[in-house]
This record gives structure tokens, sequence and C-alpha cells, in this order.
């Protein structure tokens, strides 16, 4: 939304009474850096942005049998109170580089995690960049986050006052979180341990190269009660911070953030889950691509992307039983989320501000969950990566349809939906846009010119993507490795997600999406890095004539 368009909307987002400011505001104030128009007058509503790590589409796709056989009354609760986003996809499926984009609202320069790329390259924001967060404070929200960060210290610094040192890690780090340790042992609980894990093996299929998480007990045997759990821990933070803030008869607003770890392996399955258990072993069957991998003893397919084969290998999950054991842990790690969301959902309500906030659910990234017997996420582009769980639930008083939007977003849109719904407009560019217009009209949106990247993860693999998606149902998904020779073409309405690029009678959708891609790329200088070489790899698609 541009700023003529945003302060002719203060109906759109916000009580009644509010009025466009008529000058500019600063996050740096001193330097005059980062400007922004604020709508005065009004209440300020709270605003609650609640992102898991890494959430396979099994897990929230209406199309996904898996989904439906998953008891997760809290998330479905939310649902229902708002609206959910069928179509929605991160910019790049790792952690870092998602996190920077979603926080910016910009495509990202970071693509790799720290630690996880080439020396030299950029695995955090810089400190003259500017995040969402930042506008909110100097707009005057009280900001307060718990759990994850992944982007760098100096931002959230800079929009919390504040980092926790376990924060800016991939995972939390349980034996070094010392506020866990006290919070355990306040309820006379050890350290957890694994009573069962999935481990990896090495290519030979034989070896245990490493850990995909498991099963937990306490440190001296006893089981572990779900109260314990970090995803539980970090919610029960989250309703200390909300009753720091002022109570709803007050002015100043909150905007917090809740970054849960989980259900990103290694997974931490607590006690109680037995008979949960029981049932989703049952329930679950191993995706027709991961049986067909195992009829084929795990030899790539003709026209795989080399790199898929790569990971298959890295993340070496041979053994159906073991494959069928990460699915069940993965499914029990949500079920695990749901509980503790439930009880930071119900307290928002007990305090009397649920109704009247803003409440935003999501993650950075998917996950492969076996399907292509890949688990995890990888230098690589695929629509069970690329694809997020999003829930928006508006403020009642705003008399927005609840339901779902069928239309393509992606996570970029989060800081320009989050900065309108607080009546602030950022004067810097943003590639997202607001969704509230989405909650006032689902069906009068359309499709949208997105683009993702891969990042740097164990390898690397410049490779660009986008999706294209029609009214009628058509969705596909278009991946350009430019290390393979083969596209990657996917319908995105296929729940195991199968590369059709290759087939006699995909060709004019193949070299339909490849012009797409073209053109996408021609217009931003930012992809020139991907242009010529796309050009060169698919001349005879994109010759006039």
């Amino acid at each position: 939304m541009d700023r003529r368009a945003f302060l002719n909307a203060s109906a759109t987002t916000a009580m009644a009474a509010q009025t466009p400011a008529s000058e500019p505001r600063y996050v740096d104030r001193r330097a005059g850096a980062h400007a922004f128009r604020q709508r005065e007058g009004g209440r300020k509503p709270h605003i609650f942005l609640i992102c898991l790590d890494m959430v396979s589409p099994d897990h929230f796709l209406p199309g996904r049998r898996l989904q439906r056989e998953m008891e997760m009354p809290a998330i479905r609760g939310l649902a229902a109170d708002g609206v959910t986003f069928n179509n929605a996809f991160c910019t790049v499926p790792i952690c870092s580089p998602s996190r920077t984009s979603m926080y910016t609202g910009r495509y990202p320069y970071v693509l790799a995690n720290p630690g996880g790329g080439l020396a030299g390259q950029e695995v955090e924001l810089r400190a003259n960049d500017v995040i969402y967060p930042e506008y909110l404070k100097a707009a005057g929200y009280r900001t307060k986050h718990v759990g994850k960060n992944h982007t760098g210290a100096q931002k959230f610094m800079d929009a919390f006052d504040e980092l926790d040192s376990n924060w800016n890690r991939a995972m939390p780090v349980l034996q070094e979180d010392e506020r866990y340790h006290g919070y355990l042992a306040r309820m006379g609980v050890r350290l957890p341990r694994y009573s069962r894990q999935i481990q990896r093996l090495d290519m030979d299929r034989k070896t245990p190269v490493g850990t995909l998480g498991g099963w937990i007990e306490q440190s001296d045997g006893k089981p572990f009660p779900v109260e314990g759990q970090y995803s539980w821990y970090l919610s029960q933070w989250a309703i200390e911070r909300t009753r720091e803030a002022p109570s709803p008869g007050r002015t100043a607003p909150l905007y917090l953030q809740l970054n849960i770890y989980d259900p990103h392996n290694p997974f931490t399955i607590p006690d109680g889950f037995q008979k949960r258990e029981a049932e989703l072993r049952k329930a679950i069957e191993l995706p027709p691509s991961y049986r067909n991998m195992l009829a084929r003893d795990f030899r790539p397919e003709a026209g795989e992307p080399a790199i898929l084969d790569f990971h298959r290998r890295l993340w070496g999950l041979y053994a159906p039983e073991k494959a069928r054991d990460y699915m069940v842990a993965n499914a029990l790690a949500m079920e695990v989320i749901d509980q503790a969301l439930g009880r930071f959902l119900h307290a928002l309500k007990e305090m009397g501000i649920y109704d009247e906030s803003w409440i935003i659910f999501t993650a950075d990234h998917g996950e492969m969950n076996m399907h292509h017997a890949l688990v995890d996420k990888g230098a690589y582009l695929h629509p069970d990566t690329q694809r997020v769980p999003l829930v928006i639930k508006p403020p009642v008083s705003l008399g927005t349809a609840r339901g779902t939007v069928e239309a393509p977003v992606s996570l970029l849109d989060l800081g320009p939906t989050i900065c309108d719904a607080a009546g602030v407009a950022p004067e810097e560019r943003m590639d997202g846009v607001s969704l509230i217009p989405y909650l006032r009209d689902p069906a009068a949106q359309g499709d949208r010119d997105l683009v993702f990247q891969n990042g740097w993860l164990s390898t690397g693999n410049p490779a660009c993507g986008t999706q294209r998606w029609e009214r009628n149902g058509r969705h596909h998904f278009f991946v350009h490795n430019l290390g393979s020779v083969s596209d990657e073409v996917y319908d995105l309405n296929d729940p195991d997600a199968r590369n059709v690029a290759s087939e006699p009678q995909s060709q004019g959708l193949r070299r339909e999406m490849s012009q797409r891609m073209f053109a996408i790329l021609e217009k931003d200088t930012r992809w020139s890095g991907y242009r010529t070489a796309f050009r060169f790899q698919h001349y005879a698609d994109l010759k006039k004539g």
C-alpha cells in the first residue's frame, strides 16, 4: 500500500476516530532515519505474532489427510475466529533468511543461517536496516519478544531493548538456558534427556551420524511433564510478558511476538502423549513418493535435480519404520505446541484482551515430512518447504469476514499488515502488501508475482522460483536450479507434490511458467544474478516468433 492509499484508508484498520498525521515521524529521530506516518486518535489495538519453526503442510493444508487426524483445538479455534490463508509462502525456506524478510517486509540479502554460509556471506541484518517492530516502538507500542530471533542481535536490541542469550540460536541449548533451569526447578522437574531417539544414518545405511530427536524423560528417568517442555515454557513466559502490559482501559498498546522453536527437529516429545502416539501410528501413511524412492532403493529419478539426492543422503532415513517415527514425532510436536498455545490464548481471554487484539499465527518455512524421502528443508525449493500456515484474527469490532483466502500471499506481507493494523505507514520500501483488504473481501484478491530464492544450508544451490494461481483453482509452482538442466513444475493441488516438468503433456505448462519467471526477473535488478543464466538456458522457451 502506498502512502496516499494508506492515509485514505483509516476506516480499514482501526477505530473510527483516527485521523492521518500531517508530519512524518522517525524511528531514529536524531538521524531523521526510517520515516513513517501515523494515524492519530483512537485506541490502538494490542498485536500478537505467534511464529512456529518449520511446519509441514501435512499439518495444516486442507487437502492433506494427516491434518484431519491431528488434535489441535487451540489452533483451529483461532482459525475459526479469523481468516485462514490457504496459499501462504515464505521467500527463502531457511530460518534466518525467511525471518529477515518477514521482519523487514523485503526480499532478503541474508541467504544463510549464522555458521551455515561461506565466510563473508551475510547471515544477519545490518545495523542500518529497520524491522517493523521498530516502527511500532517509535509509534508508542510496548514491544516484547519471547523465543527465537535468529536474525542478529543488533536489530532485536533496537526493537525490544533486550536480547536473551538463547534467542539468536537455531535451537535452544537446554543445558545452557539458566532461565529455563529455574522454571523447571520451581516445578520440581529435572532437565530432559532422550528415552527414544530417531537416528540419522550415514550413506552406508548402518552408521548413526546424528539425531532428529524423539521422546524425552527427566534426567533421573521419571516422566517428563508437558508443562516442562520448552514450547510450554515459552508460552508461559509470553503470558507473564502480556500481564506486564497496560490493562485494556489504558492507552499504551502491546506488541508481543512469541517465536516457538518447535516443531523443528530435534523433537522433544514429553510424557502424556502415549495414547495419541498409538492413534497416529495407525493413521499415518508414508507418502507415495517415499514408497517410490524405497522401491528404487533410493536411486534418483530421471530429471531430478542432484540437490534433492544430496539432502536425501544427508538426512538418511532409509528404513520405513524410522520414517514413520519421524512423521509421528513431527505430528506429536504440533500437538504439544497446540496445548501450549491453548494456555496462552486462554490467558488472553482471561485478561479480557483476546477479542479486540490482532493475533497472527504462522511459521518461518515448511518442511518435507518424508515426501520424496526427505525431511527438514535444504538448499532447494519445493512447495512443501515454501508453504507456511497463516491465520489472522482481527479485533471483533472491525467486523471483517471470517473464513479462508485462496489468493497467494507471502511472509513479506506480515510487516505491512502489522504496521497497517497499528496505524503506521513506513515510507521506506516494502515488497509485501497489507493483508487487511484480504480480510474485508477475500474473493476480490488475485494472483501475485512472488519470487522464491534458495539459501545456503549444508551446501549451496543457486535457484529461483515462482508460482501462478488462477481463480478456477489451478495453481502451479515453478523452480529453476542454475546448476541443473531440469526445471521443476509442481501442481499445488497434488498432496504429494510430484514434479511434472519432464512429462510430455506438461511441456506447454513448463514453457508458460518459464516465461512468467523470466518476466518477473526482468522487472527488478535485484534478480540480475539469475536473469542472464535463465535466459540462456531457456532460450527456446523465450524466443518470440
